[in-house]
């Protein structure tokens, strides 16, 4: 069991607190999603439970942590430098209890993780490893322990449809408690028993974090309908309101009018009218108290606002991409062959596959190829950032490089719109969480006016509550996205052509077997 008590988080940097009080009881058994938007201290709280010291550098914090939560896991957002250039092997060895571990039991790990037994003796570099890879590797290394408690940062974040899936059976069956953040929508909607919210409604506003013990698609179906009514009746009350305060300034205008027009010899007629004032001011009094009353009109953290410009589409008969190649490599590895992918203005075409397979490296071929052409204005969305982002700047030089007051002042309205706080907007992208990064990124292509995306796992960063935001806007998007992913309602809900990347080349898959295959 993980007790929470009175809990206040506090960033050092902004002097902002990301929780207040905040207090909760994880029970054997409970499968807790942590949601909120980018930057509200999910990730700072998981790990205040597992290890306060991982916040020192950053975060001030009071309150305790309660009761005998047992032996915690800990999965990380992601891996520290030194683990990532050392060797599978160096990284399992790292663990006490990998050496206690017979043979037959590694295999059960690995097999329950589509993942090679012999790699856990593998030489090769972890960071050779791709993403989906090294979280198989780090959950196979919690197991190793028989931890009581897991505290998963991210555990979706890069895996394959297939272990997506495990994924969502190994937390639903896991014996203690699990405590994870996750951006893939489909594993909350599929695992949580239980939803523990950040909000931070609005900047210099205290946060709100609330505890809802509720599967999550009827937390959030509970939680629109409240704020709809709580909307509707307060804005009716304002509207009784206002039309009672006409009423009452037209009376008291007119007793006004009426003192200033009576004359020194009525001074029977003047008191009369200072004690009607006095009724009118007693009712305008009254009127203040029932205001003070009303319902409020709801506080809520709003999800991203995402909108790409009109003006993007990509004539309908153009050939975006005509790739045809005899075999694609990484280094000596062969990855596939008999490689070929027509695309043409307008489409949205979506790629899945298994970890390692070389998605990655095909869409980096696709990019090689489209971002010098002059015909198109092609982006690339990385799967590293770093790739793409000076992480040098703030978000307002990336944004603005002029450096005009002008533009400026439309980056920093894109920010907020993006829920971006001042504070953020001045640090160096370098500091913020993944999922601004994120953001920042789709915001610059917003900007930029591009009308080809090439986009890997573009929505992995993004929470649950801007998720159906961002999907809405590339809907809506006119021009033409090749998209590697594994978020099934990403697949499911934007993409209008969908291949499996195999070894034997790309193969078409329809959406309804896709449908059918994820159990969406």
């Amino acid at each position: 069991m993980i007790q929470v008590k009175n809990l206040t988080l506090t960033h050092r940097k902004d002097l902002r607190d990301l929780t207040e009080n905040f207090s909760f009881v994880i029970g054997d058994g409970d499968k807790a999603a942590i949601i909120g938007e980018e930057g509200n201290g999910k990730s700072t709280l998981l790990k205040w439970i597992y290890d306060p010291g991982l916040i020192e550098p950053y975060c001030e914090w009071s309150g305790e942590l309660a009761g005998d939560p047992g032996f915690m896991g800990y999965l990380a957002q992601d891996l520290a430098e030194e683990e990532k250039k050392g060797s599978v092997y160096d990284f399992c060895a790292a663990s006490p209890a990998f050496f206690d571990m017979t043979p037959k039991e590694l295999a059960d790990i690995a097999r329950q993780l589509k993942f090679p037994a012999e790699e856990f003796y593998s030489d090769r570099p972890v960071s050779s490893l791709s993403g989906g890879e090294r979280i198989k590797l780090q959950l196979g290394r919690l197991l190793f322990s028989r931890p009581t408690a897991l505290l998963l940062d991210e555990p979706s974040s890069d895996l394959d449809l297939e272990t997506l899936e495990w994924l969502e059976g190994f937390i639903s069956g896991f014996h203690g408690s699990v405590l994870y953040i996750s951006h893939d929508e489909t594993l909350i909607e599929n695992t949580a028993t239980m939803v523990l919210h950040i909000e931070h409604p609005r900047e210099g506003k205290p946060p709100r974090c609330t505890v809802h013990r509720l599967d999550y698609a009827t937390y959030i179906s509970r939680r629109e309908d409240a704020l709809t009514t709580q909307t509707q009746q307060a804005r009716k009350e304002r509207e009784e309101y206002d039309k009672k305060m006409e009423r009452y300034r037209r009376i008291q205008q007119s007793v006004e009018h009426a003192q200033g027009a009576v004359s020194r010899q009525s001074p029977g007629e003047g008191r009369l009218l200072k004690k009607k004032m006095h009724t009118v001011l007693s009712m305008g009094r009254r009127f203040e108290r029932e205001a003070a009353d009303m319902t409020q009109l709801p506080e809520v953290e709003e999800a991203v606002f995402l909108r790409f410009p009109e003006g993007t589409a990509v004539p309908a008969g153009k050939t975006v991409l005509d790739l045809r190649l005899p075999e694609l490599r990484a280094g000596e590895r062969l990855l596939a062959e008999d490689i070929r992918l027509h695309i043409s203005g307008g489409e949205k075409v979506g790629i899945l596959g298994q970890n390692g397979a070389g998605k990655t490296t095909l869409l980096r071929k696709i990019a090689e190829e489209l971002l010098p052409r002059r015909d198109i204005r092609a982006a690339y969305m990385s799967q590293d950032y770093a790739d793409t982002l000076p992480l040098e700047l703030t978000p307002v030089q990336y944004l603005a490089p002029e450096g005009d007051t002008a533009s400026e002042t439309r980056a920093r309205t894109y920010l907020g719109s993006i829920r971006y706080t001042r504070q953020e907007m001045g640090h160096p992208i370098r500091e913020l969480s993944g999922g601004q990064k994120a953001k920042l990124l789709m915001t610059k292509m917003m900007l930029d006016g591009v009308n080809v995306l090439i986009l890997d796992e573009p929505t992995r960063n993004f929470s649950p509550i801007s998720g159906p935001k961002v999907r809405e806007a590339l809907v809506e998007y006119e021009g033409t996205i090749i998209s590697v992913s594994h978020d099934r309602k990403f697949l499911t809900q934007v993409c209008d052509k969908l291949y499996r990347f195999t070894e034997k080349g790309l193969v078409p898959v329809e959406r309804e077997e896709l449908m059918k295959e994820v159990s969406l």
